[in-house]
């Protein structure tokens, strides 16, 4: 992974609380031409970083591997104009069955349910550093 880190910044208290609920995030990876790509994931915290898990297969992993930079978008689940924003980069992941253990946690905290979906190749943790957090609150 490239790219120089910068200073962190802590989440504020309303970038956890949107990561805690059951908010979907909006999260913006790089391609290899620099275009951005975007994802809606499901999104949760240790309070210190933002966590999302992905398979190794998919354009957002590779993406990541290439350049650690993201953002993640946390919208309000009352007013999608209320949101923060969370940029940073992948600072470290976590594989094997915590990584499998964390999509049953993600999918029983949106769905409701077992996880539903074929795995296709290995399931990933994310471990987002925050770098910049912008809370709007007007709507």
């Amino acid at each position: 992974m490239n790219a120089a880190a910068t200073s962190p910044q802590p989440l504020s208290a309303k970038a956890i609380s949107r990561a805690k609920a059951k908010t979907f995030a909006v999260l913006s990876t790089l391609l290899p031409d620099g275009q951005p790509q975007n994802h809606v994931m499901w999104v949760d915290t240790d309070g210190t970083n933002l966590i999302m898990n992905t398979e190794v297969h998919r354009r957002k992993y590779r993406n990541i591997a290439a350049d650690p930079r993201v953002t993640v978008l946390l919208p309000d689940n009352e007013n999608p104009y209320i949101f923060s924003e969370v940029r940073g980069r992948v600072t470290s992941e976590i594989r094997g069955p915590q990584a499998r253990e964390n999509i049953e946690e993600l999918a029983m905290k949106y769905m409701g349910t077992a996880y539903p979906a074929t795995i296709q190749s290995e399931r990933v943790i994310l471990i987002i550093s925050p770098e910049r957090v912008y809370d709007h609150e007007r709507p």
